[in-house]
């Protein structure tokens, strides 16, 4: 007898057996018990979630000839003939491999015959949004008005790539993530049908590590009785799915956080000599210090066991939430060198290194002489713009926790007090002045807006008429500058301070008001314009 998955060993028969979907059974067997069954439906959802079970059970039980409160019985003909796979009425298509034009007008061409055997002839499309353009165009007229003995149900992962003539013609239901608890009570049930040992931490593992997909929690479970030991335990689950020791990734995070460079690399030596992939290494730790920060925010300990919380508090009781933050950029940087870098074992030892070396300060230079346009290409441009948001970045968080505590204090002042706070539009007399455009601009360097402060110094505005102020640049408008100012982010910030000081809303243009000056004419223009003929200058 050949063997079967478990994930299709114990795919759902009814809509009872579904895991983590009442709000969609539910609404199907209502729709059934009423008579009130669509034409067209659409599953949406990510991998392993029901989607297609859900489709099957639904095909069934429309032509089910003893329904019991609308789910299908499984055991007339009708039920048996399709989970055998044998009813020719019930037709199942993968849209990934069979998307093309003359797929579907073979689909086309068939709804026009009756069912041989069932009542309804049911189209199941899986992956539908693999159809190519022309096959949903033939789809829509067939989808929008089917005969009356055809039934559509599409089922995909993707439904922002389905056209919207498709989605309006479809009853879309939205396949939501299984919860972790769920994953483990239908684990159980697996495993004491398959008569497995499970312990329950190994069972909440495989629930984590599956992401609310049903399957792949069955996929994992199946991996760890491939060895013939019925005896599922925590250990066998981590060593089976390629979760490493933690020994080393808790020394490596220990010493940066203590800033002790020698252990750093003796942990680092020993990892070499391990034989352990550095970019594997690298993203544990990122992923380590991640949960070491989520910890420190929520509580939440994910699937480390008790002695590994231990260590994961004192972790956090060590670090603040800005230190983790800026470790986990930090190495996220080094990754992405590393990646490029034919010397990979040089760049982890010194970005360690760099990590906890006391002296390196966590946040970057400013440059004091920004390069224009013409000294540069355009990958140092994309460069320099990805530096200085990283710098604002920086900085805003650091204005933000300042400010943070102000704030809450505004917010519980009375309705009175704040009526004073509010700023209000500036006279006209004011406005003539550009002292309060001087004000905005050091405003943006207090806030860490380093990006807008630089690039809008030694600048002037000018009102042009009574819904747009000019930016004027008497220097000359850059090409770097341009591109930063012009950012959604930034020139709607700036359009808001503006409006603020006007009373209104005001729009912003960038004025370039460097005039080149006009070559001087040579001898030989001046004497034909005094001539008064038509004479052509041809240059050679």
């Amino acid at each position: 007898m050949a063997y079967t998955a478990l994930y299709r060993k114990f795919r759902p028969l009814t809509f009872s057996e579904i895991v983590g979907q009442d709000h969609i059974t539910r609404t199907l067997k209502n729709q059934l018990i009423a008579g009130r069954v669509g034409h067209a439906y659409l599953f949406n959802g990510c991998r392993g979630t029901g989607k297609t079970s859900a489709a099957k059970i639904l095909a069934r039980a429309i032509n089910c000839l003893n329904p019991k409160d609308g789910e299908p019985c499984n055991e007339c003909e009708i039920c048996k003939a399709a989970i055998s796979g044998s009813l020719m009425d019930i037709v199942e298509m993968d849209a990934a491999s069979n998307n093309s034009v003359e797929d579907i007008r073979l689909i086309r061409d068939e709804v026009n015959f009756l069912p041989t055997l069932a009542k309804y002839r049911v189209y199941i499309i899986d992956e539908v949004h693999m159809l190519s353009q022309g096959a949903f165009n033939a789809l829509l007229k067939t989808l929008e008005e089917p005969p009356a003995h055809v039934k559509f149900i599409l089922a995909t992962t993707e439904p922002q790539k389905l056209p919207a003539t498709i989605l309006s013609r479809c009853q879309r239901f939205d396949f939501k993530k299984i919860s972790p608890e769920d994953i483990v009570k239908r684990l159980k049930i697996v495993c004491e049908s398959s008569k497995l040992d499970a312990d329950e931490n190994a069972l909440r593992i495989i629930a984590s590590l599956s992401e609310g997909a049903l399957r792949d929690a069955l996929s994992i479970l199946e991996r760890c009785v491939q060895d013939g030991e019925n005896k599922i335990s925590e250990e066998k689950v981590k060593e089976l799915v390629g979760i490493p020791k933690l020994s080393y990734i808790e020394e490596i995070v220990g010493s940066v956080l203590e800033k002790d460079i020698s252990k750093c690399l003796e942990t680092l030596k020993a990892i070499m000599e391990d034989g352990k992939d550095q970019n594997n290494f690298l993203w544990e730790v990122i992923k380590y210090v991640k949960d070491v920060l989520l910890y420190k925010v929520t509580g939440e300990t994910g699937i480390y066991s008790q002695t590994e919380q231990e260590k994961l508090k004192e972790f956090a009781e060590k670090s603040t939430k800005e230190e983790l933050v800026h470790l986990i950029y930090e190495l996220s940087d080094l990754e992405n060198d590393m990646k490029w870098s034919s010397q990979k074992t040089i760049m982890l030892e010194a970005g360690f290194i760099r990590l906890c070396d006391t002296s390196v300060k966590a946040k970057m230079e400013i440059p004091v002489n920004i390069p224009t346009a013409s000294s540069v290409n355009n990958q140092e441009l994309q460069e320099l713009q990805r530096r200085i948001f990283k710098i604002e970045n920086f900085l805003s968080q650091i204005s933000r926790s300042k400010t943070e505590s102000l704030t809450n204090n505004i917010k519980q002042q009375p309705k009175s007090e704040e009526k004073k706070i509010e700023r209000k539009p500036l006279s006209p007399e004011e406005l003539k002045n550009n002292a309060f455009w001087k004000d905005i601009v050091v405003k943006f360097k207090t806030e860490g807006k380093m990006g807008l402060y630089t690039n809008l110094l030694n600048t002037n505005i000018t009102e042009i008429n009574d819904m747009t102020v000019g930016i004027n640049f008497a220097n000359g408008l850059k090409p770097l500058a341009k591109g930063i100012l012009e950012k959604p982010e930034n020139i709607s910030e700036i359009s808001k301070e503006i409006s603020i000081a006007f009373g209104k809303e005001m729009k912003v243009k960038l004025i370039d008001n460097k005039v080149d000056k006009k070559p001087e004419k040579t001898e030989l223009e001046n004497l034909v314009q005094g001539l008064d003929i038509p004479i052509d200058i041809i240059e050679e």
